[in-house]
Parts: C-alpha cells; structure tokens; sequence
C-alpha cells in the first residue's frame, strides 16, 4: 500500500509543473500595443504593395491579397473601436 501511495505522489510532482498556470509577463497594455503595431504593419505593406503595383514591380495578385488583408484589419479595427465606445456609453448609462 505504501509502494503505491508513493507512485502515486512521484507521478503528481511529475505532472504538476505541466498543469500549473503560466504567468504571462506582459499585461493588457503591452498586448493592446502589439496588436497595434501588427495594425500598423499591415498597412505599411499594403501600402508598399500599392506603390510597386503602381510602377510594375508587383504581381497583380499579390496587390489584391494585400488590398484584402489591409482591408480586413480596418474593418477589425473599426468593429473593436465600436465596442469599445458601446461599452463606455453604456457605463455612462449606469446609475451611480
């Protein structure tokens, strides 16, 4: 019963530190300016494909892909700008 018992504990500890919780270093601040910077880079190669399409040097897919995606990040950031500004009408809303 013992030899069991000790298995048991040796088999916890050895599967502890892979259940336990993994402290994130960087906060809300730190995550909201690594999105933003994604942001911007999304559009600075949309951008830079843009202009190469404008002289010939890119293929026509590939401006449209870019067109596409710097697209989509507007309209994600638009869609999180408006909820953002719902939730804070909605707490000027709460009584006090």
């Amino acid at each position: 019963m013992d030899i069991r018992s000790s298995l048991a504990a040796q088999q916890y500890a050895a599967t502890r530190p892979a259940t336990a919780p993994k402290a994130q270093p960087d906060g809300p601040g730190e995550a909201l300016a690594r999105v933003a910077g994604d942001f911007a880079e999304t559009l600075r190669k949309g951008e830079e494909t843009a202009m190469a399409a404008m002289v010939g040097d890119a293929d026509p897919n590939a401006l449209v892909q870019a067109l596409a995606q710097t697209e989509l990040a507007v309209e994600t950031a638009v869609t999180v700008r408006d909820k953002v500004v719902e939730a804070y009408q909605e707490i000027l809303r709460m009584p006090v």
